[in-house]
């Protein structure tokens, strides 16, 4: 099984859309795929006509240990699924403060859960928390939505100093797969030097040992589109949407790219660590201050 965060600290630059459209992709493709949708907003669970109420049992109960990942997990398409979000998972943070190895909470969830998916797709939410670091620690790689303009290369520093913070310490197979540049205007020179300032960082990088250590920046470009924007109003993907849109066509072009990706080895320096080792992970979180 693969699995796949797909994160950025910043919001709206096309997280949700590209987890939501790739995880339907993939499905179309004849991938059994798993969303989990870690964003207290739940974004990713309206987008796909899961409105929950306040009874209704969501990841929260998964990481509280309430209740098991197959009690929670959603069917919502023939090789769909997704583990939906509610309000309550805001509370989590806090209420999580005190746990022993609460950074590997969800790894230890997906461990025992007795269904096995080509594809596991988490969309994390946009900050560096305890929900942000528990799906660093469960998956072997990362996809980075990045809005082509100034502001997002600024955080992306901070974004590959997190994922290698959390690659050395909590989760040693951790690593940027690449860069998805998302509401991409072909028109703009912006947009143009933005995308070859990321792929000259990558190839200035490709031989140094570190978690994005061969990443690159992905060929396919998410186009600006409404009919991305429109989808989630409907509480569908931009398959069932509007099949025939730039958006559709460019999130098949992306899924094939994923899925020709090779799974890269952990780095050697780096080393695993159990969720019982509570000083590394007080450390790892006095790093990443959250």
């Amino acid at each position: 099984m693969r699995s796949i965060a797909i994160m950025n600290q910043k919001g709206g630059v096309g997280k949700t859309t590209t987890a939501v459209n790739l995880a339907a992709a993939l499905a179309d493709l004849g991938k059994t795929v798993c969303l989990i949708d870690l964003d207290p907003q739940a974004h990713a669970s309206l987008h796909l006509g899961l409105a929950l109420s306040d009874d209704d049992p969501s990841v929260y109960e998964v990481l509280m240990g309430k209740l098991s990942l197959e009690d929670v997990r959603r069917r919502i398409g023939e090789n769909l699924w997704i583990v939906p979000s509610h309000l309550d998972l805001a509370a989590s943070e806090m209420e999580l403060a005190a746990e022993v190895g609460r950074e590997v909470i969800l790894r230890d969830r997906i461990a025992a859960d007795g269904r096995s998916f080509d594809y596991l797709i988490l969309d994390c939410p946009p900050s560096l928390g305890v929900l942000t670091i528990n799906a660093l620690t469960a998956v072997s790689e990362i996809l980075l939505p990045l809005q082509p303009h100034f502001l997002a290369l600024h955080g992306l520093s901070k974004l590959l100093h997190t994922i290698e913070v959390v690659q050395q310490r909590l989760n040693a197979a951790l690593h940027l797969q690449g860069v998805v540049l998302c509401m991409y205007d072909s028109g703009t020179r912006l947009a143009a030097e933005v995308s070859k300032d990321v792929e000259t960082f990558f190839a200035t990088h490709a031989t140094e040992a570190h978690c994005w250590t061969n990443s690159r920046t992905f060929a396919t470009r998410i186009r600006r589109n409404i009919r991305l924007a429109e989808a989630p109003s409907f509480g569908q993907s931009i398959f069932d949407y509007a099949a025939r849109s730039h958006g559709a066509e460019d999130y098949r072009s992306l899924a094939q790219e994923v899925l020709g990706s090779a799974i890269p080895e952990p780095a050697r320096h780096a080393s695993a660590v159990s969720a019982a080792d509570v000083a590394v992970a007080e450390l790892t979180l006095s790093d990443l201050k959250v």
